[in-house]
């Protein structure tokens, strides 16, 4: 099973742990083994971190999926764990990241979201994987 995730750039931090407790269910009872997150914000930075953890404890495997090239190595410093969705070189940049977005949710079987209000992107793609029949699990409730 394919998990993908979208959240706010500001999540706060006291939402790893319920972001973590989901991500282990996820794995031992659901059968999740193949994970895809972005690279912008807060919420992206605590998937990565939780998925990298627990890809030492469980046979799963993780990308973060990237917009576009960095420009600069500081950008994203582990380019182990990443990739590019086919197709996205020839996105004009301004529309590189809902490309990307777009591309995870076609990916997967389950999103998991953290969505405190009805604007923004993650609303915007939380109600996309809604519309396209995708399991939405919602952390901030």
């Amino acid at each position: 099973m394919t998990v993908t995730f979208f959240g706010h750039k500001d999540t706060p931090k006291n939402t790893e742990p319920t972001l973590r407790t989901t991500l282990v269910d996820l794995i031992e009872n659901h059968g999740a083994d193949v994970f895809y997150v972005g690279n912008n914000g807060s919420f992206d930075t605590m998937v990565r971190r939780q998925l990298e953890a627990l890809s030492q404890v469980y046979p799963i495997t993780y990308n973060v999926v990237l917009a576009y090239l960095p420009t600069k190595k500081s950008e994203y410093d582990d380019y182990a764990h990443t990739l590019l969705p086919e197709g996205i070189e020839a996105v004009p940049k301004r529309f590189a990241i809902s490309y990307r977005n777009k591309w995870m949710i076609q990916q997967s079987d389950v999103v998991v979201t953290y969505v405190t209000h009805s604007f923004g992107g993650a609303a915007q793609f939380k109600e996309m994987s809604d519309k396209q029949g995708k399991t939405v699990v919602e952390l901030s409730k």
